[in-house]
C-alpha cells in the first residue's frame, strides 16, 4: 500500500503506531474492508443515547431480547474457540450504555482477547478512558463524520456531540489507548472529508476507517445521499492522494474498488502482479474474515449484509461461522459471485461490496451496483 500510494510517512507511522497497532489488527497479514483476517464485531447492545440519521443498526431504546450477561459470557467463550480471533470489537448501539459492559470487557480480556470499543464518543471522559484501559481496551474507534461542528451534530442529531467527541479524543490519547476515527462518507459529507482526514492526522489517529453509507437501517431512508459510481471513484482518489502526506492509515469500508483502482493507477495490470497484490489486499471481507454478531445473538457476515446464518443462543458460534451456507458462499465467492462481479478479474482482490449488493437487490452475491472499475 505504501508503494502504490507513495506513502511518504510510512516510517513515521511504523515507529509511532506500528507495534501499538498489532493487537488491533488481530494478526492481519493484509488489508481488507473493515478488518482482515478473523475480525469479529459484536453489537453488544441495541441501546444508544443518540439517533444518528445513518445508523445501520436502528439503535435506540433498550431491547429485552439482547443477550443477558450470562449468555454474553458464554458467547465470548464460544468465540474464543476460533483460533484466528485475537481481538473483539464491542459496538452497538452505544456499547458504553450497557450496564454490565465492564464485566464483559473483563471477561473477554481474561480469555485472551484484545478489546476494541467502537463508540460515538459521547461518554468518554478522562476517567472513563483510563477505566477502559484497565479492562483491556487497546483501541477506541470513535465516530466522527466531519471536522465541522454543525455537520457532525446534524448527522448525529445532537447539538453537543461534536464537543463531546473532542473530549473523547483527548481522553483516549491521555490514557495511552490507540486512537481510531470512523467516518461515514455520503454525498452531503464529501466536501468535508479532505479536512476530516487532515484532522485525523493532526490528532495522531493511527487508523481511520472511511465507511461509505450503505442503504440499510436508517440509511435506507436517506438512500439518495449514498455515493454514486463517480463519487465512489472520487473518494478512492481522495484517500489515495491524502495518504501520501499523512501518518494516519485511511482504510475504505464498503468501497473495495479502492484496491484494484490503486493497481490500475499504478499500471499493475498483468496477472503476475495481480496475484502478488491478492496476497495482501482482500477487498470485501464480509463472511471471509469479518463476522458481525447482533445484540440478540444473530450472526451476520457483515453489518450491511442483513442475512442471519444462525443464532448463538441455539447453536455454537464456531459451527455457525464454519458451516453455515452464508459463510461458505462468501468464502468461495470467486465461483459464486453473479453479474459483472462474477466475471471480473478482481473478484478475489475486491469482490464488490456485498452490503450494497444486498441493499439494492436482496441478493448478497449479486454485482455491486456502485462499482466504477471499467476493465
Amino acid at each position: 500500500m505504501g508503494y502504490l500510494n507513495g506513502w511518504r510517512k510510512l516510517p513515521h507511522w511504523f515507529i509511532h503506531n506500528g507495534f501499538r497497532s498489532i493487537p488491533v489488527s488481530n494478526g492481519a497479514l493484509g488489508m481488507g474492508c473493515i478488518g482482515y483476517p478473523g475480525h469479529p464485531a459484536w453489537e453488544v447492545t441495541s441501546t444508544c443515547n443518540l439517533r444518528c440519521i445513518h445508523c445501520h443498526a436502528l439503535s435506540g431504546r433498550p431491547n429485552p431480547n439482547d443477550l443477558t450477561t450470562d449468555e454474553a459470557k458464554k458467547f465470548i467463550d464460544d468465540l474464543a474457540e476460533v483460533e484466528e480471533f485475537r481481538a473483539l470489537v464491542y459496538t452497538g448501539g452505544e456499547p458504553l450504555v450497557r450496564p454490565d459492559i465492564f464485566e464483559l470487557l473483563r471477561h473477554s480480556r481474561d480469555v485472551g482477547f484484545a478489546n476494541i470499543i467502537a463508540t460515538n464518543g459521547t461518554l468518554i471522559d478522562e476517567e472513563m478512558a483510563f477505566k477502559l484501559k484497565e479492562h483491556g481496551v487497546v483501541c477506541n474507534a470513535i465516530s466522527l463524520d466531519a471536522a465541522d461542528r454543525d455537520m457532525h451534530n446534524f448527522i448525529r442529531n445532537s447539538p453537543v456531540v461534536f464537543d463531546l467527541v473532542l473530549r473523547a479524543i483527548e481522553a483516549t490519547k491521555k490514557a495511552g489507548i490507540l486512537l481510531q476515527l470512523n467516518a461515514t462518507a455520503m454525498e452531503i459529507t464529501m466536501p468535508y472529508l479532505s479536512d476530516l482526514i487532515d484532522f485525523a492526522d493532526m490528532n495522531d489517529a493511527a487508523i481511520m476507517l472511511m465507511y461509505q453509507l450503505v442503504a440499510v437501517g436508517r440509511g435506507e431512508k436517506i438512500e439518495e445521499v449514498t455515493l454514486k459510481k463517480t463519487t465512489n471513484q472520487q473518494l478512492s482518489d481522495l484517500i489515495a492522494s491524502k495518504q501520501k502526506d499523512i501518518s494516519t492509515i485511511v482504510e475504505p469500508v464498503a468501497g473495495p474498488q479502492y484496491w484494484p483502482h490503486m493497481l490500475e493507477e499504478k499500471g499493475w495490470n498483468n496477472n503476475i502482479l495481480l496475484r502478488i497484490a491478492e496476497t495482501v489486499f482482500h477487498g470485501c471481507s464480509a463472511g471471509r474474515g469479518f463476522v458481525y454478531i447482533k445484540a440478540n445473538g444473530d450472526v451476520w457476515p457483515c453489518p450491511f449484509v442483513e442475512v442471519t446464518a444462525g443464532n448463538v443462543r441455539r447453536m455454537s458460534f464456531k459451527r455457525i461461522y464454519e458451516e453455515s451456507d452464508v459463510f461458505v458462499n462468501l468464502r468461495n465467492r470467486e465461483d459464486r459471485l453473479k453479474g459483472r462481479c462474477g466475471e471480473c478479474r478482481y473478484r478475489t482482490l475486491c469482490g464488490g461490496c456485498r452490503g450494497r449488493a444486498w441493499a439494492y437487490t436482496g441478493d448478497y452475491m449479486a454485482e455491486d451496483p456502485r462499482c466504477f472499475i471499467k476493465k
